[in-house]
């Protein structure tokens, strides 16, 4: 059944907040063509792209229009006429209801390979370049993997009542009214609703805008983010919820370096890597790699391209905490790591020191300023490793690497800022891309992690 026609407004004037205006929609089935960034189904409706969330390509469905725009629709499926081979039964009853993941309904295997193939298409539509060869896809368990993240809080006067958790699908501007999590920390996790049952019988429930969690090898760390001072009701009932479940207790009553404990009086947070004989400590609000497991693939892997040797003198930009840093250090005469945060450079620069690596050192510069006059960027180094946020490292390769640095290996959570410098790399720098690959970083998300290699022709 063809969609409803297109009704024109009964007078001149603008159209109202950039939507054309409808009639009420009858169903119609479609079919799915393509996933989009953000794992969504693509129709093709009339030339133009309809986004249906739940929907998986190849399949038939009947679906209804949840709003109209210029250049693009969303809708939803009122049911499944022909199903993907690839389909699976959610395994959270939140499913369509929470954004937190919004591919649960697709078989493990099929996601990775839709975001190979999303790496492949930004490689070869961005960066005009496409890698010798393919890394084989890095996967790990695909549950309760999840140690850092942040819910959002929110009274909801109609419901007399607190939510915790991650924001609406259909509606960002709420949150979902969950009470567990199937991808976080398992100590958490089944405890969500417990959180919203805490802060609402708080008197400061509708001064709590998020807690942010964060797990290391042998403590979670939970941070109340407040608006307004507690009471000593509620510091008392935040410390007998962290001795009951065994969490760390934070509070945050301002900017990031307002962040302290309260329970236990000197929590402490770290990982280990047993593979290299490192161990990192960290903070609740640091940056640190969200899949603890994945994360020791990754090391393992990025080491393997890298090939460091006992000669080599490597650097290591955006490196953060020294999560690559510190196991590089065990395998080279030195390696300097460069990150714009300097609490990071300054737990880095500890983390160093407490695994007795005097050949590891840090500096901190905005990698994202023009940095070619600095010592460590008009040195040679043998090996680079870059592990940019989603912007990229093009304004790095303005002026690094320079003549004597033979390979680079790239790790990037975006694949069209991966791609862009890819082709950087190889039309101006003369290095050609080896091999390439993703690495499961969020299961059940959208969201491409992938890695690469570069080699000097």
């Amino acid at each position: 059944m063809p969609p409803a026609r297109r009704v024109l407004p009964a007078s001149p004037g603008p159209w109202r907040s950039g939507f054309y205006v409808f009639e009420r929609m009858t169903e119609f089935e479609a079919t799915i063509t393509d996933l989009s960034h953000d794992g969504r189904g693509v129709a093709r409706i009339d030339n133009k792209a309809t986004f249906v969330s739940g929907a998986l390509p190849g399949e038939r469905v009947l679906l209804k229009y949840r709003k109209r725009h210029r250049n693009y629709d969303d809708a939803e499926i009122v049911s499944v006429i022909e199903a993907s081979p690839d389909r699976v039964e959610p395994r959270c009853r939140h499913f369509g209801q929470c954004s937190g993941c919004s591919l649960q309904h697709m078989a493990p295997a099929a996601q990775i390979a839709a975001k190979q193939h999303v790496l492949a298409e930004n490689f070869e539509r961005l960066g005009k370049v496409s890698p010798e060869n393919w890394l084989p896809p890095l996967v790990d368990q695909p549950w309760a993997y999840r140690r850092k993240g942040r819910f959002s809080v929110r009274y909801v006067a109609k419901k007399e009542r607190v939510l915790v958790g991650f924001r609406e699908e259909s509606n960002p501007r709420f949150v979902a009214d969950i009470d567990t999590c199937e991808v976080i920390h398992p100590a958490l996790g089944p405890k969500v609703g417990l959180l919203a049952t805490l802060v609402g019988g708080m008197d400061a429930a509708r001064d709590i805008p998020q807690i942010e969690f964060a797990a290391g090898d042998d403590t979670v760390a939970l941070v109340f983010r407040h608006l307004a001072p507690l009471s000593e009701r509620d510091r008392d009932a935040l410390v007998a919820f962290g001795k009951a479940h065994g969490f760390a207790m934070y509070l945050q009553p301002g900017n990031h370096s307002s962040v302290h404990p309260i329970w236990p009086e000197s929590p402490r947070l770290a990982f280990g890597v047993p593979a290299e004989n490192v161990e990192l400590e960290f903070l609740p609000l640091d940056f640190v790699q969200v899949n603890a497991g994945m994360n020791q693939r990754m090391l393992a892997r990025t080491l393997g391209l890298l090939d460091p040797k006992p000669t080599d003198r490597v650097l290591d930009l955006f490196c953060g905490l020294g999560n690559f840093t510190l196991p590089i250090a065990r395998h080279v005469a030195e390696v300097v790591g460069v990150e714009g945060e300097h609490g990071l450079v300054e737990r880095a620069a500890a983390n160093a020191a407490r695994n007795g690596l005097g050949n590891a050192s840090f500096r901190v510069a905005n990698l994202f300023d023009d940095q070619r006059n600095e010592p460590w960027a008009t040195q040679a180094w043998d090996k680079i490793l870059l592990d940019p946020p989603r912007a990229g490292a093009d304004k790095v390769l303005e002026y690094l690497p320079r003549k004597g640095t033979d390979r680079i290996v790239y790790v990037s959570c975006h694949p069209g800022s991966l791609a862009r410098d890819a082709g950087i790399l190889v039309e101006k720098h003369g290095f050609r891309l080896v091999s390439a690959g993703v690495m499961d970083m969020f299961p059940h998300t959208a969201h491409v992690e992938s890695i690469a290699l570069f080699e000097r022709r």
